[in-house]
């Protein structure tokens, strides 16, 4: 039987005067951001959640907390708002289908976090690769269409849609 511990972070001390000093003003300022006080709550957590998970700083000494509190918490948000966008997008699609397609909550949830990785791994691709790929994968552009759009050869497209394309297997692959 494999048992996993989390051991405290080494700086748990520091998060933990952070987490006293800044809790307040940073779960009003997500409010004033989401207006939800269950997301601004759960985002307000992660942060130091992810301040915790931090790998370990001789001397992490911050000179702007609420600046580098409110650096994370907008990745946070940034992550949330796309997380929304993607599962709207997902549910407005699913709508148009026969209700014979419909998926289970379970099976729903995968496809969504699918859905959110390769969006994430698009997202690290440079603008022209992406486009290339959307065009071409969600609306079915011809390769030369597209090519004409960027400027650029018909050829490059391809390599373009190929790169985006080996770029969200390899992030399917790694999350496996």
């Amino acid at each position: 039987m494999i048992v996993n511990v989390m051991l405290p972070s080494p700086h748990v001390d520091v998060v933990s005067e952070l987490y006293t000093e800044h809790r307040s003003w940073l779960y009003i300022w997500l409010l004033k951001k989401i207006d939800c006080h269950f997301y601004a709550e759960e985002i307000m957590q992660d942060t130091f959640v992810r301040i915790l998970k931090k790998p370990s700083q001789a001397d992490m000494t911050i000179r702007y907390p609420k600046a580098y509190l409110a650096t994370i918490a907008k990745g946070l948000l940034t992550d949330h708002w796309r997380r929304k966008e993607v599962e709207q997008l997902y549910l407005e699609a699913m709508s148009w289908q026969d209700e014979a397609v419909s998926l289970s909550e379970e099976a729903l949830a995968e496809a969504l976090e699918s859905l959110l990785m390769i969006d994430r791994a698009l997202d690290s691709l440079p603008k022209k690769v992406k486009h290339a790929f959307l065009r071409k994968q969600l609306e079915g552009v011809k390769y030369k269409e597209i090519a004409l759009e960027l400027g650029v050869s018909e050829r490059m497209t391809k390599k373009y849609v190929a790169r985006a394309m080996m770029t969200c297997i390899l992030a399917m692959d790694a999350a496996e």
